[in-house]
């Protein structure tokens, strides 16, 4: 019997994990997939956008979080508070330098960066990893974006022509591909374990070197390197005598991959146990009344029969209806897949719909989710904690669309570490 068994390996689950294993617990971690870290761009999106103002990016996103407690106090940046959410981001910068994958923000403080995206727009970030930040739109250098000949879903051409519309000084040029592999058909993780060789990248940046013009920085697809990326990195930005950046790409993450294979790493070190490929099917629990009830066990299956897994606490982590923690049928009804929590989510087809397609509030089925409490327990319609032995973090969670919002990750990392430490505090008591 463990002391705290998570379900879902995404952001949330990993980093709640590791929370409480730092505090001494025995984690437990079962997922049926490897969560959105492997789709994503690697980044750690705070707030790009607001819900009322979807045209221009939030500047200053630890701001815009004061504000949430008027205007969507259920938000649960709202629940934790700009001092938490802080809090939970400082935690999360000192374990990816302590993994070796540094990150950094805006060298004005509490600034979100503007990054180039794979079409050559620009995305709002608060933190990024070192290999992107030298993309940050607010410096002067003019780009060099490179790509290679033959390359799927990565055109520099495409590009350096939309920062051109957008007034910035860039311009594409191709290399061969067969300076990373001799194979014709590779994606971007392929290229990326070809570039863990020095003899590879050595290569590759005396080829960089020719091709910028003095003062230019150079963006390339996100490949740098995935087992050995801090030395990738540093050996092409030394060969080429230029500022490279890394450019995410179409899924698979590159960026995305290093942080979970480092996040699992660590977690393995210290003694979490984390089942990939298990799928959560269901739990048993008692209700009591007047108070709040208790999990029993999560089910997970098995290729014979479910098997009963049993802690004190227990954390969902599965994600919304993206991740497949909910699921739903053809008359509209969506449902949480593990506990049968109770969603704030519309149960009829037709109250998805609204007159604007792009309505700034978002899609209703997005915005809804698990409604929880300050300390991320899950509540019902009254607000009472439903399950004394259960919390819930990411993109479960009530009140937010973390994708519209561009806050995918900030709210993975503040919820599940508040989740962990919850969990710690509930467990010690």
């Amino acid at each position: 019997m463990s002391d705290l068994f998570v379900v879902g390996a995404g952001l949330s689950g990993l980093l709640a994990a590791y929370t409480a294993a730092k505090a001494g617990l025995r984690v437990q971690i079962a997922a049926k997939g490897l969560g959105s870290m492997h789709w994503a761009a690697g980044t750690v999106d705070v707030m790009g956008y607001t819900s009322e103002e979807m045209s221009r990016p939030v500047q200053r996103p630890l701001d815009a979080i004061q504000d949430l407690s008027a205007s969507h106090p259920e938000h649960p940046y709202a629940l934790l508070g700009a001092h938490q959410v802080q809090g939970a981001l400082d935690a999360f910068r000192a374990l990816a330098g302590e993994l070796g994958l540094p990150y950094s923000g805006s060298a004005t403080a509490g600034e979100n960066l503007l990054l180039p995206s794979a079409v050559g727009a620009l995305r709002p970030a608060f933190l990024a990893p070192q290999a992107q930040l030298a993309g940050d739109m607010s410096r002067p250098e003019p780009l060099l974006i490179v790509g290679f000949h033959g390359l799927r879903d990565f055109y520099p051409e495409l590009i350096a022509e939309n920062l051109l519309k957008q007034g910035f000084q860039a311009r594409a040029a191709f290399l061969p591909l067969s300076l990373l592999t001799e194979q014709n058909d590779r994606n971007n993780v392929h290229l990326a374990q070809a570039l863990d060789d020095r003899t590879r990248r050595m290569k590759l940046g005396g080829e960089l070197k020719r091709l910028a013009k003095p003062g230019e920085r150079i963006g390339l697809p996100a490949i740098l390197g995935l087992d050995d990326h801090a030395a990738a990195f540093a050996d092409l930005q030394a060969a080429a005598g230029a500022p490279i950046f890394e450019i995410p790409t179409l899924p698979p993450s590159v960026p995305g991959m290093r942080l979970f294979k480092a996040l699992r790493a660590r977690l393995w070190q210290m003694g979490v146990q984390l089942y990939a490929g298990i799928e959560a099917i269901g739990a048993e629990t008692i209700a009591a009344n007047g108070a709040a009830g208790r999990v029993q066990w999560v089910e997970t299956a098995t290729t014979s029969r479910p098997m009963k897994n049993r802690a004190r606490a227990y954390l969902l982590a599965t994600g919304g209806i993206l991740g497949g923690g909910f699921d739903s049928d053809h008359t509209g009804r969506i449902w949480e897949t593990v506990f049968g929590l109770p969603l704030t989510i519309p149960q009829k087809r037709y109250e998805w719909f609204r007159p604007a397609f792009m309505d700034p509030a978002g899609h209703p089925v997005f915005n809804g989710g698990v409604a929880v409490d300050g300390r991320m327990q899950p509540v019902d319609a009254a607000g009472q904690v439903i399950y004394g032995n259960l919390w819930a973090a990411g993109g479960a969670l009530a009140s937010v669309d973390p994708i519209q919002q561009h806050s995918l990750e900030g709210i993975a990392i503040a919820t599940g570490v508040a989740a962990g430490q919850a969990i710690v505090r509930a467990l010690a008591q």
